[in-house]
């Protein structure tokens, strides 16, 4: 069993449901008679959870305010199987995400509470950091990263030689230097990177980026902001269009394909990703590879709901979306074109990939599911003997086509 912390601010998001029939009298906005009501861990809170649910052992360092809310969040949290290290907020509130749905579609989120003072890193907390098998910075911008103790407790997991990774936000902290990954979306990154001065300061300890601002593209502002934050690797989520990797080192970028996966609610997939993504590093897995299970992990998320369709703490084991069921492909009658055809008068994307692969190895298989990946279906060109003896000479192919 892998042992992991989360850093970082713990939100609790609420849900309450109900039907609409009919508009409000005095304006015209639908009324909503509530039939439900569900809480669950949110922000930091919520990649914890979903750690806790894939079976690792996970303990939360954040700060909890002393109020109802609060109260429902520490027992949402310890019935989810996470460890609560709570360091405290004097003079604030627990800040609550509440979302009013109707079949399932949000039709107004409301927020509330924030402000206070943290309480200072514990002991108990410092040593959470150093003896874990790895660490999550799950950062929403409420202040638990902005503590120089906190930042300190980081920093010396970093230099011992610790995997950290940090999931940035616009208005929070700027990641410890030497961090293994952290992980901007495409839109938080491409602020980042313009906000970044020409010495690559971004001042105060503090994030200077605002939501949606000067966005660049991935491959441009990873690099970029590698360096400016002396991290090993920067890893741009693209939400269907997967993830690009980028090494502190320099060399070219790495795009991980997401699964063609349409619709879905993507509350949390952030957090599915991340949580994923430290917990395969802490077990030894390296970027390229943890990447890799965290699209595949946030992509089978979104498409079973997301966090709304997520029961954390309902007992037997891990409980939340983990891997897409495959799908065996249907031999058609009509061939390639057909299926092409259908593919796109669904909308779909069609994507095609050839080879002679008359001795399929790991490389093909890669290459394969890679393709696949990137869209709805994928058609693939199949090199004949005859073109195969032309290119690779009279012994070959090894399998042919047939076969």
């Amino acid at each position: 069993m892998t042992s992991l912390v989360v850093v970082g601010d713990a939100l609790l998001d609420r849900d309450v449901s109900g039907t609409v029939e009919r508009l409000c009298p005095d304006a015209p906005v639908p009324v909503v008679d509530e039939r439900s009501q569900a809480v669950r861990p949110g922000g930091a809170g919520l990649a914890a959870a979903l750690a806790a649910a894939d079976g690792h052992e996970v303990t939360l360092i954040t700060a909890l305010a002393r109020d109802g809310a609060g109260e429902d969040l520490r027992a949402t949290l310890s019935a989810c199987g996470v460890d609560v290290v709570d360091l405290g907020c004097d003079g604030g509130a627990t800040v609550e995400k509440v979302r009013v749905l109707c079949d399932g579609r949000s039709l107004l989120r409301v927020d509330r509470g924030g402000g206070g003072a943290i309480g200072v890193l514990t002991a108990q907390a410092r040593a959470a950091i150093r003896c874990a098998d790895g660490v999550l910075v799950a950062d929403y911008g409420r202040g638990v990263t902005t503590r120089a103790d906190v930042r300190a407790g980081i920093s010396e997991r970093v230099a011992a030689g610790g995997c950290v990774v940090w999931d940035p936000h616009p208005r929070g902290a700027v990641p410890v230097r030497g961090m293994a990954i952290v992980t901007p979306n495409a839109v938080e990154a491409g602020a980042f990177a313009a906000a970044i001065s020409a010495d690559g300061v971004e001042g105060n300890g503090r994030s200077v980026a605002a939501d949606g601002a000067g966005v660049l593209d991935a491959a441009v502002c990873a690099p970029r902001l590698a360096a400016a934050w002396g991290c090993q690797w920067v890893c741009v989520t693209r939400g269907a269009w997967g993830a690009l990797l980028c090494s502190g080192n320099g060399g070219s970028p790495l795009a991980f394909a997401a699964p063609g996966v349409h619709g879905g609610d993507p509350c949390g997939a952030g957090d599915r990703f991340a949580s994923c993504a430290a917990a395969a590093l802490a077990a030894g897995a390296d970027a390229p590879a943890a990447i890799a299970a965290a699209v595949e992990a946030a992509t089978a998320f979104v498409a079973a709901g997301g966090a709304t369709a997520t029961r954390l703490a309902e007992g037997g084991g891990s409980t939340s979306p983990g891997h897409i069921a495959s799908t065996r492909p249907t031999p058609l009658a009509d061939g390639a074109s057909a299926l092409a055809e259908g593919v796109r008068a669904r909308g779909g994307t069609v994507v095609a990939t050839g080879g002679c692969f008359d001795l399929l190895h790991a490389g093909h298989v890669q290459t394969l599911q890679a393709a696949r990946a990137l869209g709805d279906a994928l058609v693939v060109c199949l090199h004949g003997d005859a073109s195969v003896r032309r290119l690779k000479g009279a012994d070959r192919p090894l399998v042919g086509e047939d076969d």
